[in-house]
């Protein structure tokens, strides 16, 4: 998942839960014509969704997004943590 990529080169997206769906720090902002590929998100995760910053219309979180090989070359935001 992107929370993964994320840790395993070194981009700083906490991921408090470990990926649990507990959370909301692995938010993510996807340009529109990503979103549109991504998996219907589920109820839990609008929920966590919720409780993030900076929340868009093309928000997810990052450890409820499988990468593919259709995500290469495919950029995504890290929203400000308001801090």
């Amino acid at each position: 998942n992107l929370l993964d990529v994320a840790h395993d080169n070194n981009i700083e997206l906490e991921g408090a839960c470990g990926g649990e769906l507990a959370c909301s720090t692995c938010h993510l902002i996807f340009d529109q014509e990503t979103f549109d590929t991504l998996p219907p998100i589920s109820g839990e995760e609008e929920d966590m969704l919720d409780l993030a910053f900076e929340l868009t219309e093309t928000s997810r979180l990052g450890c409820q997004i499988c990468v593919t090989k259709e995500f290469e070359g495919v950029k995504v935001r890290i929203p400000d943590d308001g801090y």
